[in-house]
């Protein structure tokens, strides 16, 4: 797995941060001391569905908001599990309700006026403390593993088995938030579309600040799809890849691997500054071929150039994607296939355009929607087999 590069505590920022605003006048925050934020606008009856994570903290202006109210928004913060720090600000606070907030776990009083500096402060604070309870919420305590995905050639399906693998990964271990899906494909990555979420990640308001990346920043990121998979995606972008330093890559990688029992990165296959570096980090590297000669020559050279590349002696793993069941027709069969590889296949997944199309259409998985689809078992076998085995990764180092 990604390992961070040094101990160092990253320093707390605004930038990037999703704050759920309550009450009115929050404009010129957004446009003044808050800059860089997310910030939404809402109402009390908002928090009663709130999902965690959504935001990372909650502002309340007290004097713009009835007592009924404000008694009512504290009160669903504090019985929501891992709320968002709360920040109330305000001239005439009722002692009752400031004395309700203090308790909870992350929430502070400003009392106006106050200066833009003082609500920085204030701001940050806030979100400083609530970074190690994010952690820990996401970490799974155990030892994370890595797994790359990519397509040897464009349409390959890299995207599709990326998905199914991670889906597959978190209906076995049970847990909540055990496996994270990443869509490296920054520009224009589809991940979130086929699984029907809408993606958060927005890496380029960080430029080249790589350190403001930490676990609470991480949690802002993530967009769950279920119990125990979340998603990393970012927004169409055509200049992401530009604006997103490598630095600011391999911390967000860093840090996913800190928080996570399983990481899967859908890794574009045109190489990136980062590249090498972040397969450096897999334990498996899992190259998808469709079964077209020209795509089987590309996956053996694009193999080849990887393990070249990496120098550990970490080989990738060629999976041949849409199998034929028919036993006569025009494409390779696994036999013709591995002869044009001039090397073994790891796994071979059967070919079911109904069930992937469907899928697609309706967002999710495959085993949500067609549980029983042949994609779905191939994919649950190559799983139970990779996880069975030992991190290549670590091994292919001592060797």
């Amino acid at each position: 797995m990604l390992r961070p590069k040094s101990s160092s505590t990253p320093t707390v920022e605004i930038a990037g941060r999703r704050i759920l605003g309550l009450g009115a006048g929050f404009d010129g925050y957004a446009k003044g001391p808050l800059a860089g934020a997310v910030l939404d606008h809402g109402s009390v009856s908002q928090l009663e569905s709130l999902r965690v994570g959504a935001y990372d903290l909650v502002l309340i202006d007290a004097d713009a908001s009835e007592d009924h109210a404000l008694a009512a928004a504290v009160k669903a913060l504090s019985g929501m599990r891992n709320a968002p720090p709360l920040l109330m600000l305000g001239k005439s606070l009722p002692a009752g309700l400031v004395r309700n907030v203090l308790r909870m776990e992350a929430a502070d009083i400003l009392e106006a006026p106050f200066t833009a500096e003082q609500l920085i402060a204030a701001v940050k604070a806030l979100l400083s403390e609530a970074a190690p309870a994010a952690a820990a919420a996401m970490s799974s305590g155990t030892e994370s593993r890595c797994w790359g995905v990519s397509g040897a050639v464009g349409g390959s399906g890299a995207t599709t088995i990326a998905i199914e693998i991670a889906y597959a990964l978190a209906a076995q271990s049970g847990k909540e938030h055990s496996v994270c899906l990443v869509d490296l494909n920054l520009a224009d990555g589809a991940t979130a579309a086929y699984l029907g979420c809408a993606p958060t990640t927005r890496l380029a308001d960080f430029g080249q600040a790589a350190d403001r990346i930490d676990a609470a920043m991480l949690h802002a990121f993530v967009t769950p799809v279920s119990k125990g998979l979340d998603l990393i995606a970012g927004v169409r972008d055509a200049t992401a890849f530009d604006a997103v330093s490598r630095e600011a890559i391999l911390r967000m990688l860093e840090v996913a691997c800190e928080c996570y029992e399983w990481v899967i990165l859908d890794i574009p296959r045109h190489r990136r500054p980062w590249t090498l570096e972040a397969l450096a980090g897999c334990d498996e590297v899992l190259v998808i071929s469709e079964l077209t000669v020209p795509a089987l020559l590309a996956a053996r050279a694009y193999s080849d150039e990887i393990e070249d590349g990496l120098g550990t002696g970490l080989r990738p793993r060629i999976v041949l994607n849409r199998l034929a069941s028919r036993m006569f027709g025009p494409a390779p069969s696994m036999t013709e296939s591995e002869k044009a590889l001039q090397r073994k296949a790891e796994a071979g997944i059967s070919s079911d355009w109904e069930a992937a199309a469907a899928s697609v259409n309706l967002g999710g998985p495959i085993a949500q929607h067609r549980p029983k689809s042949k994609i779905v078992k191939d994919v649950q076998t190559l799983v139970t087999q990779l996880a069975a085995q030992p991190p290549r990764r670590d091994s292919a180092k001592a060797a």
